[in-house]
């Protein structure tokens, strides 16, 4: 220990001992549980303190460094020092974290170290794919293991707080944030979150390189109305438990250490003071034992959501069970009141402190506040070479091969390439939305990626092609936060000239369009889930040359592209790679990676299916056929095909994969035994590959009505070409169940049918029974 540590904790207990003295006559808080470790020391302190700290560990002002939304903090140093503030968020780098935490430790009366936050979302400076491209790998260890490295990196960098993962279940690509999550099933999005917590908190927190995680937005917030951010979501009790909870329940069961409040209401009630979400049943029901906190000025907005003024809705937060206010200071400024008027009363502001100080114990911030602070740490774990290298393989394992008519791809390292299109050549948009930690700058675009990998017998050359957008003003709107695509002085028909010219040279075209980084994200939520028209009239130009088309899409949520799917050759969706973009994109190009990305969320055929999602329910005139003929009297449109134009778990590959002699060990199971399923899988292909095997069930008659599938198993297997494997799944009754009407969790006797194959339309199936 250093000289300053031991100076510092003598003079703390100097100070305590002292306190303790002062205040011998007090009433003492007392133990409401003695299962934690740190309970007696959190009571202890609870003992010293006065109202105004108390009420001061609940507060988490933004340090300004990483501003978002519309408030900003000031004299927060001086807050500090008088014990009025519990954590900061939107700061890094270990010199300005350390400054901040000796005012805490040495200035401030209790000294009580403050816990420090980021949206660490998709690795830190070394970035991953945007977590829908993440989940598209379905390889639960590669996905952990990117929590571990963004934990590694960003508490080398002075973090110990993390606000994810984002597991909201979305089944709607009209809103922005679908991006930030693990797409629409429930099923794929728990296995996600249980892996991403793991990551970031490992066994034990007082380890140097794991950070406490905080998963959100509890809760319903992927399913706005009209798509439309921050908006109203409602939906029944059955829908919340059976589709939209088990995400949450999963991180919670994982062992999530903090949990962030949603901005939507439920039932009528902002998720921010809904005491039966924060209390009832994230506590009582689920047994959630760590702290709660408000999203970005969450309390301060439930005014205007028109529940009360900022004094009522802070007492309505607190009470509800939520634990700690971001940015909008109504606790801190208005619960001594609220406390002094008995509208909250001492017992529950103690709860919230405790949950706060229970936190910092776990992650050993009490044992040294500057544990995070080491400035070697940082010189030598963060935004290394292994760690890029590891990226690069990650972004390559999430690319989803939408279609490949005639195997234009891989490409060939020879000839002429030409690389056209507005997101070609543009390093700051590769990390894709919520990578505040990025080194935009240092991340390598396609153009870059593509000379590097394409070798010395291949000529790449370039031209822009065309604008992000027709329209300026809307190119501003998604170009944001520094991510400019510079608009050239040039014409649109300038642009489209200089591509077509370098496309007549050449022997194929890669055609790099799509969104911007920041056309997906918070607060870019859209009506139009097509291809901005500038690229589309681009991209058909470049068609009209007769020579092959790669299609590289470049989107944070599912895109429209019937017209793309219908005309182009070869269309890779890359999502938003991350740091090491511009090399994944090519290793899959040139065939170094055979893609075995699937899709986590369906891709629609035009915005009016909405919302489309693979586990619906039957209607009591479902559509007979698949096929697109219309069906009059049937549960169908009369103006486009009712099926997706990419089902949920698709995903093309290199070679092709053959499913067969799917087997069950029994026809019938009881309620206490389990059932195992298995199918041959052969690689009747030209190349090695791997391979995503999912299984799915139909519960044929229920209580309540039934998905026609629902996911219930995968495995992500190796195979080379020829080879064949036996892939065995093992169903427990626990797989079975769902809740009823009376919201009991329960597996029913009768009958199910189950399914496996490359992706949810498969075909292939067998029956089986439960019985009593």
């Amino acid at each position: 220990m250093s000289n300053s540590n031991i100076i510092r904790k003598a003079v703390f207990s100097i100070i305590v001992t002292a306190i303790v003295a002062c205040n011998s006559n007090q009433k003492k808080i007392n133990s409401i549980s003695n299962d934690n470790p740190f309970e007696e020391k959190v009571d202890s302190i609870l003992n010293l303190m006065t109202v105004e700290e108390k009420i001061g560990q609940l507060n988490l002002p933004s340090a300004g460094q990483f501003t978002t939304g519309q408030a900003k903090n000031s004299d927060i140093a001086a807050k500090i020092e008088k014990g009025l503030v519990g954590g900061l968020f939107n700061i890094k780098s270990v010199s300005n974290i350390r400054d901040i935490q000796k005012i805490a430790t040495e200035k401030s009366r209790l000294k009580i170290p403050l816990i420090f936050g980021l949206d660490v979302i998709h690795g830190y400076e070394t970035t991953f794919p945007i977590p829908l491209g993440l989940s598209c790998s379905w390889d639960m260890e590669l996905i952990k293991k990117t929590a571990q490295m963004a934990a590694q990196e960003a508490t080398a960098d002075g973090i110990n707080w993390t606000f994810s993962p984002m597991v909201d279940v979305s089944r709607d690509p009209r809103w922005g944030r679908v991006s930030e999550g693990s797409g629409e099933d429930p099923y794929l999005g728990s296995e996600i979150a249980k892996a991403m917590v793991q990551g970031y908190q490992g066994n034990d927190l007082t380890q140097k390189n794991t950070l406490l995680s905080c998963v959100k937005h509890f809760a319903l917030y992927g399913a706005p109305d009209a798509g439309r951010d921050y908006n109203t979501v409602d939906m029944s009790r059955l829908r919340m438990y059976n589709e939209y909870f088990p995400p949450y329940k999963a991180a919670v069961d994982a062992g999530v250490g903090s949990v962030m409040a949603s901005f939507n209401e439920i039932d009528g009630v902002p998720a921010t003071g809904n005491k039966w979400l924060l209390t009832d049943l994230l506590r009582d029901e689920w047994g959630f034992n760590g702290f709660t906190v408000s999203d970005y000025t969450g309390v301060e907005e439930m005014i205007y959501h028109g529940v009360g003024d900022l004094q009522q809705v802070s007492a309505l937060s607190l009470n509800a069970g939520l634990d700690m206010d971001m940015v909008s200071e109504g606790f801190l400024t208005t619960l001594k009141k609220s406390l002094e008027e008995g509208k909250i009363s001492i017992d529950v502001l103690n709860t919230a402190v405790k949950r706060i100080l229970l936190a910092k114990y776990k992650l050993g911030l009490f044992d040294d506040p500057f544990k995070y602070c080491d400035d070697n740490r940082a010189k030598t774990e963060i935004y290394t070479k292994e760690n890029r290298a590891f990226a690069r393989k990650v972004s390559a394992e999430s690319m989803v091969l939408l279609k490949n008519a005639d195997q234009v791809l891989p490409l060939k390292k020879q000839g002429i390439i030409a690389l056209v299109g507005p997101l070609a050549n543009t390093a700051v948009n590769m990390a894709g939305t919520w990578s505040v930690a990025t080194n935009q700058e240092a991340s390598i675009p396609l153009l870059e990626g593509l000379k590097k990998v394409a070798g010395n017998n291949v000529k790449v050359i370039y031209a822009k092609g065309s604008n992000v957008d027709y329209n300026l003003e809307y190119e501003k709107r998604v170009t944001m936060f520094g991510k400019e695509i510079p608009r050239d002085e040039k014409s649109d028909k300038q642009l489209l000239n200089e591509a077509l010219s370098i496309a007549a040279q050449a022997d194929v075209i890669v055609a790099a369009i799509g969104e911007s980084s920041e056309m997906s994200g918070e607060c870019s939520s859209v009506t139009n889930l097509q291809i901005p028209q500038v690229q589309k009239d681009l991209l058909n130009a470049l068609l009209k040359t007769g020579k092959p088309v790669v299609l590289v899409l470049f989107t944070g949520r599912p895109l429209a592209i019937v017209e793309e799917n219908e005309k182009v050759p070869a269309i890779l969706n890359v999502w938003f790679p991350g740091s090491e973009a511009g090399l994944a994109i090519s290793d899959v190009l040139f065939g170094d990676v055979n893609p075995s990305g699937k899709l986590s969320a369906t891709f629609p055929r035009n915005v009016g299916q909405i919302p489309i999602y693979y586990s619906h329910k039957n209607t009591g005139r479902p559509l007979g056929n698949k096929d697109g003929v219309f069906e009059k009297f049937k549960s169908n449109y009369i103006d486009v095909r009712n099926e997706p134009l990419y089902p949920f778990g698709f995903g093309l590959s290199y070679t092709t994969f053959e499913y067969k002699n799917l087997k069950l060990n029994s026809g019938k199971i009881k309620m206490n035994e389990s059932l195992e399923v298995s199918v041959e899988v052969t690689n009747s292909g030209d190349y090695d590959g791997k391979e995503v095997v999912q299984l799915y069930i139909r519960d044929l008659v229920g209580s309540i009505t039934r998905p026609v599938k629902e996911l219930k198993g995968f495995q992500k297997i190796y195979l080379k070409k020829n080879e064949t494997k036996t892939v065995t799944f093992k169903l427990s009754v626990e797989d079975l169940k769902f809740y009823n009407y009376n919201l009991d969790f329960v597996a029913e006797s009768g009958e199910f049918e189950v399914f496996v194959g490359s992706n949810s339309d498969t075909n292939l199936k067998s029956e089986f029974e439960l019985i009593d």
